[in-house]
C-alpha cells in the first residue's frame, strides 16, 4: 500500500511539473541530429559524450524555453486576444534571441574542447551559425504550436460534444419533470377557476401559460438565446407559480426594468434555480413561506440571487434539485461558461440560498439562408 502511494505521488509530481517533456526534447533533437549525421550511434556519442554536448544542451534548453514562453505567455496574451501584429513581432524577437543564445553554445563548446571554433565547426563567424540555430528554433516552435492547437481543437470538440449531450439531457428532463401532468393540470385548473372569478386575470394567465409552452417547445432550441427572452420566460413562470400557490407563499421578484437582447445566455441555466425554489419552498401553516428573487445585469455581468424558506427535513432533498440535479447544473455551467461564472449555494435549516454570477457574451446572430447560400 505504501509503495503504491509513493508511486502515485511520484507520477503526479512528474506530470504536475511536466518533467516528462525533458526526454521528449532530448529525443526530438537526437532524431534530427541522427538524420544530419546519418548514423544513430555517432549522433548519440556526439550529443551525450563529446564536446558537442554543450552545443546540444543549448539547443535543448533554449529552444524549450522559447517554446513554452510562446505557448503559455505570448499566445494567450496576444494571439488569442486579437493582437496578431504584436504577437508576430514578439515571437520574432524570441526566435532571434533564442538562436543567438544557441550560437553562444558553439563558442562555449569549443572552449571546453580546448580548440578554436574554426577548427571545431569549420566556420568562425557568429552569424553563420544562424543557418542552423534559427531554422531549428523555428521548427521546434512550429511543432509545439501545432501540437498545442491540435490539443485545444480536440478539447473543444470534446467539450462541444459533452455540451450537446448535456443540452439534450436537460431538455428531456425539463419536459419530464417540470412540465409534468401535475404542473399542467394545476395551472389549467387555476386558470379555469379564474375564468368565473376574474376573467381578465384568467385571460392574462392563459396568455402567459401559452408563452411558457411556446418557449419550451420552439424558442429554446439554440445554444444561446437573447437574455430578454429568458427573463420573460422566468417572469411568466413566476406568475403562474404565484397563481398555483394560492397565496400560501409570498413571492418577491426584483429585476432591472430592461434587459438588452444584445447579450446571449444558454437556455434553462437560470430556470433551474427558480424552479427549485418553488419546488422546495416550505409549506408551513404557522410560519411564513417565502421566496425572494433578485436579478440584475451590469455591463455583461449577470447577478442572480434566490432565497426561499425551507423545512429542516427538506434541506437534503433541496440539494438534489429535483429532477435536474445539482451536478447537472454545475456541469452545464462548467461546459458553457468555463471560468466565467461563480456559483455559491448555502443550505440551512430554515432557508436555502443560491447566488450566481455569470459573465455573458454578445449574442451571435445565426447566418440567414441567403447569407449561407
Amino acid at each position: 500500500m505504501n509503495t503504491l502511494s509513493v508511486d502515485t505521488l511520484n507520477q503526479n509530481w512528474l506530470f504536475k511539473y511536466k518533467l516528462y517533456h525533458i526526454p521528449f526534447w532530448c529525443v526530438y533533437h537526437y532524431f534530427w541530429f541522427t538524420i544530419a549525421v546519418a548514423n544513430p550511434v555517432v549522433a548519440a556519442k556526439s550529443m551525450f559524450f563529446s564536446a558537442y554536448t554543450v552545443k546540444m544542451f543549448g539547443y535543448v534548453v533554449f529552444e524549450a524555453f522559447a517554446v513554452y514562453f510562446n505557448l503559455y505567455y505570448l499566445m494567450p496574451k496576444y494571439m488569442k486576444k486579437g493582437s496578431l501584429a504584436r504577437y508576430v513581432i514578439y515571437l520574432s524577437v524570441i526566435l532571434l534571441g533564442t538562436s543567438s543564445l544557441i550560437n553562444c553554445g558553439y563558442y562555449l563548446g569549443s572552449f571546453f574542447a580546448g580548440c578554436t571554433v574554426q577548427k571545431m565547426y569549420g566556420v568562425d563567424n557568429f552569424a553563420s551559425f544562424y543557418n542552423n540555430s534559427l531554422p531549428s528554433t523555428l521548427a521546434s516552435t512550429t511543432l509545439a504550436m501545432s501540437i498545442k492547437l491540435t490539443k485545444n481543437w480536440l478539447q473543444t470538440q470534446h467539450r462541444q460534444q459533452l455540451l450537446e449531450n448535456e443540452k439534450l439531457e436537460t431538455e428531456l428532463k425539463f419536459l419530464k419533470y417540470q412540465f409534468n401532468p401535475h404542473f399542467l393540470f394545476n395551472s389549467i385548473n387555476s386558470i379555469f377557476f379564474l375564468i368565473h372569478k376574474n376573467p381578465d386575470m384568467a385571460s392574462a394567465s392563459l396568455a402567459k401559460f401559452s408563452e411558457l409552452l411556446r418557449y419550451q417547445l420552439y424558442e429554446c432550441n439554440d445554444q444561446q438565446i437573447p437574455l430578454g427572452k429568458e427573463i420573460s420566460y422566468l417572469e411568466n413562470f413566476i406568475e403562474l407559480e404565484r397563481l398555483r400557490q394560492n397565496n400560501n407563499v409570498h413571492v418577491t421578484f426584483e429585476a432591472d426594468d430592461h434587459f438588452t437582447d444584445n447579450l446571449g445566455i444558454a437556455p434553462f441555466i437560470l430556470m433551474t434555480f427558480v424552479e427549485n425554489a418553488f419546488k422546495h419552498v416550505s409549506k408551513e401553516t404557522d410560519s411564513p413561506n417565502w421566496i425572494g428573487i433578485k436579478l440584475s445585469v451590469k455591463d455583461n455581468l449577470l447577478d442572480l440571487h434566490i432565497a426561499n424558506s425551507t423545512s429542516p427535513e427538506a434541506s437534503t432533498e433541496t440539494l438534489n434539485y429535483g429532477g435536474i440535479g445539482l451536478n447537472n447544473v454545475k456541469r452545464r455551467l462548467d461546459l458553457i461558461y468555463p471560468e466565467q461564472h461563480q456559483l455559491k449555494i448555502t443550505p440551512g435549516d430554515n432557508r436555502f440560498e443560491v447566488h450566481l454570477q455569470l459573465t455573458l457574451a454578445p449574442l451571435q446572430q445565426p447566418a440567414t439562408i441567403l447569407q449561407m447560400a
